[in-house]
C-alpha cells in the first residue's frame, strides 16, 4: 500500500475544510500514526494548529500521567502484587516540567514541552494549553475535580470550545468526562485514588476523592450524537477528523447518560 507524503499545506488545508479559524478554542485529542507519513510528525501538526487557531486562539491536549495512581487501579499491570507497596513508596513525584505523558501521543507529548505552553497541577490527569487562554484554563485545577465544573474541561465549557478528534474515537474524548460529572445515574459514586506529589517539600503519597468513571460507553454516545448533531468531518491521509462544538456534546451525552445509563456493574449494595 502506497504511503502519502503529508505535508503542513496539507494538515492546515484540511483544518480549513473543517472549519478551524483564527480565535477558537480547541480540545484536540490526536492519534499521529493514524493519519500515515506526515512529513515533520508531530512538530507538524502542532505548528498547523497554532497557525489555524491564530494569536487569539488556544489549543488544549491532555498530558495525563496516570501511571502516578495506585497499582491497585490496575494502571501498573506489568508487575505482581508483591511489588505494589513498593511503586507506592517510590514512584517519581508529579513534576509538570517533567513527568512524562503516558499513550497521550507522540503530538501530546511534545505538546507540553512546546515553548509557551502551560501544563495543569494534577499529578495524574493534566491537560496542556497553549494560547490566549491557556492560563486560565489550566490554573487550580483541583485533585478531586478532575474532569467536572472548574475543571479544565468545565472551562473550555464556558468558552464555548470546539473538540477536535483527529484519528480517534469518543473513548478518547475527554470532554465526555465532564457529561459524566453533570449527569446524575444510577451507581454514581467516588472513589479515592492516590497520586505521588511534592508536599511542603516532601514527596507524599496523596490520598483524594475524586468521581469514579470508566468511559465504557462513550463510543455508543459518540454514535448517538453524531446521529443527531452536526459533527465536521474531514479525511487526512488515513485519518478521520472530526471537529464539533464541546457544548453541543456535553450537552448530549448528559442526557444520554440519564436516560441510557440504566445500571452500572461499579453500583454497590
Amino acid at each position: 500500500m502506497e504511503k502519502k507524503l503529508i505535508l503542513k499545506s496539507d494538515v492546515l488545508n484540511t483544518f480549513e475544510k473543517l472549519g478551524l479559524k483564527s480565535g477558537q478554542v480547541i480540545m484536540v485529542h490526536t492519534s499521529l500514526s493514524s493519519i500515515g507519513y506526515v512529513c515533520g510528525g508531530a512538530q507538524t501538526i502542532i505548528e498547523a494548529l497554532i497557525e489555524a487557531v491564530g494569536n487569539d486562539g488556544t489549543i488544549m491536549m491532555p498530558s495525563q500521567s496516570w501511571k502516578n495512581l495506585d497499582p491497585e487501579s490496575g494502571v501498573h499491570w506489568e508487575v505482581d502484587v508483591d511489588c505494589w507497596q513498593t511503586i507506592r513508596d517510590n514512584w517519581p513525584p508529579y513534576d509538570k516540567d517533567v513527568t512524562p505523558t503516558n499513550t497521550m501521543g507522540a503530538v501530546a507529548e511534545m505538546f507540553r514541552l512546546w515553548n509557551g505552553t502551560i501544563r495543569s497541577d494534577h499529578p495524574a490527569r493534566s491537560v496542556a494549553a497553549f494560547g490566549k487562554y491557556a492560563k486560565y484554563l489550566t490554573q487550580g485545577h483541583d485533585l478531586s475535580n478532575i474532569f467536572g465544573d472548574g475543571s479544565p474541561v468545565g472551562k473550555l465549557y464556558e468558552l464555548d470550545a470546539y473538540v477536535l478528534l483527529i484519528g480517534v474515537g469518543y473513548d478518547k474524548n475527554t470532554s465526555l468526562h465532564l457529561a459524566d460529572a453533570r449527569a446524575e445515574y444510577p451507581g454514581k459514586h467516588l472513589c479515592t485514588e492516590y497520586s505521588a506529589v511534592m508536599e511542603n517539600e516532601k514527596r507524599v503519597w496523596k490520598a483524594y476523592d475524586t468521581l469514579y468513571v470508566d468511559g465504557e460507553d462513550f463510543e455508543q454516545i459518540g454514535t448517538a450524537f453524531e446521529e443527531n448533531c452536526e459533527v465536521k468531518k474531514a479525511t487526512l491521509g488515513n485519518a478521520t477528523l472530526r471537529l464539533m462544538k464541546q457544548r453541543e456534546l456535553v450537552d448530549f451525552a448528559v442526557g444520554w447518560i440519564e436516560k441510557n445509563r440504566v445500571n452500572n456493574k461499579h453500583q454497590e449494595d
